[in-house]
């Protein structure tokens, strides 16, 4: 079983995509515990070399922390792709599964999942899969929200886990890989207007945060 210093260390590193540090509230806040418990858990991870903790700014993975958290998240990404791809599940459905069941998953069983699941590079939600050796597939994409108009892009990944959320953007095909474009935008954080599989489609700012596009893949 994984302890739970495993899984504060993945959190930290997410955090951390999006922060230089990672305060003791949004790790918490992360890990669904109470200040108290995250305060000495990061003592913990401190005192064991994995994070280096700088008061009044944060927390930062140290390398060793950085391998930990990049096995984990391997994991939690592998598993989420064998249960949409293979078990056939819904993609709004596979994070809080996963998060109950990976602890009970050995790492042959892994493994496995990766093969029969095709050694997928991206989980459901358009995240890249670190590789075994640790290294996390570098992505150039950016929010919808920002993305200049009348300019190509495709859906590259979703950072929500709202079920409702994903369900929307299935049934209006916003789903990694789909093809998009801006063709306006609202002033004062209003919506974006955009095209999708030949529909228009209105967005709000919110949402339109949360799916990130890139530039589409070259023709083969």
């Amino acid at each position: 079983m994984c302890p739970t210093v495993w899984f504060y260390l993945a959190e930290i590193y997410r955090l951390q995509e999006e922060h230089p540090w990672a305060t003791l509230s949004m790790i918490a806040d992360a890990m669904g515990v109470s200040l108290q418990a995250a305060s000495r858990m990061v003592r913990r991870m401190a005192e064991n070399g994995y994070i280096r903790h700088e008061p009044y700014q944060g927390v930062q993975l140290t390398p060793e922390g950085e391998k930990i958290a990049l096995h984990v998240i391997r994991r939690h990404r592998i598993l989420e792709a064998f249960m949409v791809k293979v078990m056939r599940f819904g993609w709004d459905e596979v994070h809080d599964m996963v998060d109950r069941l990976e602890r009970g998953v050995d790492e042959r069983e892994i493994e496995r999942m990766d093969e029969m699941a095709g050694f997928p590079k991206r989980c459901p939600h358009g995240e890249p899969i670190p590789s075994k050796d640790g290294v996390m597939p570098v992505i150039d994409d950016k929010p919808l929200s920002e993305w200049p108009e009348h300019t190509p892009a495709q859906v590259s990944r979703v950072k929500t886990h709202d079920p409702e959320k994903l369900r929307y953007l299935e049934s209006v095909r916003l789903v990694p890989g789909t093809p998009v474009q801006v063709v306006a935008r609202s002033p004062f954080n209003g919506p974006v207007h955009l095209e999708c599989a030949g529909d228009r489609l209105v967005l709000g700012n919110e949402l339109a945060s949360e799916l990130y596009v890139e530039h589409p893949a070259p023709a083969a």
